[in-house]
């Protein structure tokens, strides 16, 4: 018989001990917990809580950015972001797994559809210990067409998450005003919109949203407990911001930009319309500009030449200095001096014309027509004396910022130590100011006396429910000189147009009389002195109009253009005042001064008249008609009775009857606007410029259900030739 060796007893008896010790451990720990309820020093309920309480996010929208007509400028589009889901643990039933499955498959299909290559995607497929996996900048703003082709591949573990983003859906559309909004990530891991640029910046407290959240009791996989009554805090979306733009005088304005731009290739544009009775901006653009959406051109155009930047004005200067002179009662029209070269002080330098030597002995209204600067240097220092001259600078607003409702607005910088400085800024040169400072100052002429500050904003309105939270009155930022003086200004800045001395001939409108100042100026050279060559000009004019009762202030400035001769600058500034004016005031249904035979009529109500007789007595007066309906009679027509239309203008007139799309190729905005509004059919648009594609095919019968869609683009330039 063999005996047992001695330590296996003693091994025995040392794993007794230790299981007799787990056991009593774990005998205390149950009876502890029992008793007390805690867990580490936290109540049991507490960590029940932890592990099946649910937190979610109720995502609020930013707010509306729109125009005055209540168009929608931006807005919080649904967007939808990728997601692969590699946990295998979210696969209960193998028949339908809820994970990828098949990485290399997977990859190789969702190339397809997304910015990234199959080998890029298979090695984020492939992660090891991920719950789930993003893709970055390729698998955000997913369009929801995009979306349902994925979905339709039904790849096992594809998923996506809705969000939103900031849509633009004009494009290139005042795009430096209203700005732009970026996803900013949050310390949380959350993304939230904040604005970047313009009104998106300036308002982006009013524009953000309170996000909401949901509190409830879910099971293990997260799913809500039956019983459970979840506890809801609302989301509250941010405040709509209702523009002063006019979105149809903003699209007059961007096509009138992209032909000069076609064709000049300018280094910049700014142009910027005003009612001068209120101060509110209806247009405001400038080149290069950039896609809010897409950012694209952003770096070349990252900040508002209209409100952020400074130069020489050039001779639109001397509508400042003229208003001062009128006023001081010391402009004399029919006074007559030497023109060519002045002298402030014997040891000054001399201030020449802009033609060097000048027109001899002329009186100062011609010296006004002429654009001379001889005659505002000596209105400056013999008329007015440079303190009253001064005074009025400052009356005008020049040395300061408007106040408008945009970020990071600039003053003026006036230079006024030295005599010679003094009698420059007097015809524009060697001061700076800001454009919407000039258009701010120009109100006092056009609006008897009163300047108005400019404002962007009309109203804030509360998006959810459609309250008034701030209503933006028209504001008078001064009044620098009377009625009568303005009105007296506004005859003589007529003459520059009218006159055949004059520089501004090519701002004549058919029908209108304006009031306006050229202005050519010199571009500092950053090696001293100024650029020299015939295109290295700030080219300008700024017009109101009609003359008698300004409804329209429009200042344009392009700076150097491709022209051969300076003499030439006013081309394709005239290519941007004069349509953007006209369409404007017709838009506006300001009735025209002058009524040119055979060039401009005024409807009448057509509502019961025969539809062929209209078409053939607009045909004579060369109206263009577009019929909608088979009827014979006329039900209703667009534009309304008493509406002045010229040569060349579209008249709608419809009848009884389907109606049959037309062919929109070729045509302007306003008149596809015009066909949406007399056919109640819902238009979205994109681009600028004429209508290049339909998606309802023309011919083919118009429904209640449909809706519009137009893409425009702008025409080739023409090759025309060139005039001094």
């Amino acid at each position: 018989m063999i005996k047992k060796q001695p330590y296996m007893n003693v091994g025995a008896a040392i794993l007794f001990v230790i299981f007799s010790l787990l056991f009593f451990i774990l005998i205390y720990r149950y009876f502890s917990i029992q008793i007390t309820g805690e867990v580490l020093g936290q109540p049991l309920v507490a960590k029940a809580q932890q592990k099946h309480s649910r937190v979610g996010v109720l995502q609020a929208s930013r707010g509306n950015i729109l125009d005055r007509n209540g168009d929608i400028v931006a807005e919080d589009a649904a967007s939808y972001s990728l997601v692969a889901i590699l946990d295998k643990k979210m696969t209960i039933d193998p028949k339908n797994p809820q994970n990828v499955v098949d990485p290399e498959n997977t990859a190789k299909k969702l190339s397809k559809y997304i910015h990234m290559s199959e080998p890029k995607i298979y090695s984020l497929l492939k992660k090891k210990g991920r719950f789930q996996v993003e893709f970055g900048k390729a698998g955000r703003d997913v369009s929801f067409e995009t979306k349902q082709k994925i979905e339709a591949l039904h790849l096992p573990g594809i998923t996506f998450v809705q969000d939103s983003k900031r849509f633009y859906p004009n494009g290139v559309f005042a795009s430096h005003l209203v700005g732009y909004a970026d996803q900013v990530e949050q310390p949380d891991g959350t993304y939230k919109s904040i604005g970047k640029m313009g009104i998106e910046k300036s308002f982006n407290s009013y524009l953000t949203g309170t996000n909401g959240k949901i509190n409830y009791e879910s099971d293990l996989w997260g799913y809500l407990l039956p019983d459970d009554k979840p506890k809801v805090t609302p989301a509250h979306d941010g405040d709509d911001v209702h523009l002063t733009i006019d979105k149809k005088i903003q699209t007059f304005l961007e096509d009138a930009m992209n032909q000069v731009q076609q064709q000049y290739k300018p280094k910049k544009i700014i142009a910027i319309v005003a009612n001068p009775k209120t101060g509110e901006i209806l247009a405001m653009g400038q080149r290069p500009s950039f896609d809010p959406e897409t950012k694209d051109g952003i770096n070349l155009s990252w900040h508002n030449e209209a409100v952020e930047t400074s130069f020489e004005p050039g001779s639109t200067m001397k509508v400042i200095t003229l208003s001062a002179a009128v006023q001081e009662n010391v402009f004399n029209p029919n006074e007559y001096y030497k023109s060519g070269s002045y002298k402030v002080t014997p040891k000054s330098q001399t201030i020449h014309d802009w033609n060097y030597s000048g027109w001899g002995s002329i009186t100062f209204l011609e010296g006004l027509q002429r654009s001379s600067n001889v005659a505002f240097a000596r209105l400056a220092s013999e008329k007015l004396g440079f303190d009253r001259f001064h005074a009025y600078l400052l009356k005008f607003g020049l040395d300061k910022p408007t106040g408008i409702e945009l970020p990071n607005e600039a003053a003026g910088k006036i230079l006024f130590q030295y005599p010679i400085e003094k009698a420059t800024t007097a015809f524009g040169q060697g001061s700076a100011i800001t454009p919407i400072e000039q258009v701010q100052a120009a109100t006092a002429v056009a609006n008897d006396g009163k300047m108005m500050k400019p404002h962007v904003v009309e109203k804030i309105v509360n998006h959810d429910t459609g309250e008034v939270v701030q209503q933006i009155t028209p504001e008078v930022a001064g009044t620098p000189i009377s009625a009568e003086t303005a009105k007296k200004v506004r005859d003589y800045l007529e003459t520059v147009i009218t006159s055949p001395k004059g520089t501004g001939s090519r701002y004549k409108i058919d029908g209108y009389d304006v009031a306006g100042k050229t202005g050519t100026a010199q571009i500092p050279d950053p090696k001293g002195g100024y650029l020299t060559g015939p295109s290295n000009y700030i080219f300008s004019f700024i017009g109101m109009a009609p003359k008698d009762d300004p409804k329209l202030i429009v200042y344009v400035a392009v700076q150097q253009p491709n022209v051969d001769n300076y003499t030439k600058g006013s081309i394709p500034v005239s290519m941007i005042f004069d349509p953007v004016m006209k369409n404007s005031l017709q838009y506006l249904n300001i009735q025209p001064s002058k009524q040119e035979k055979n060039s401009e009529n005024t409807l009448s109500d057509l509502s019961g008249e025969s539809v062929q007789t209209v078409v053939n007595d607009l045909k004579d007066k060369g109206i263009q008609t577009v019929v909608l309906g088979k009827g014979n009679e006329i039900t209703s027509q667009i534009p309304k009775a008493g509406t002045t239309v010229l040569e060349g203008d579209k008249v709608f007139l419809k009848t009884n009857g389907s109606i049959a799309m037309p062919d929109i190729k070729g045509w302007s905005l306003r008149d596809v606007m015009r066909l949406a509004q007399i056919t109640g059919t819902p238009l979205k648009t994109s681009g600028n410029g004429y209508a290049v594609q339909q998606n309802i095919k023309p011919g083919s019968i118009l429904h209640q259900s449909d809706n519009l869609i137009a893409q425009f683009a702008a025409p080739e330039p023409k090759k025309t030739g060139t005039t001094n």
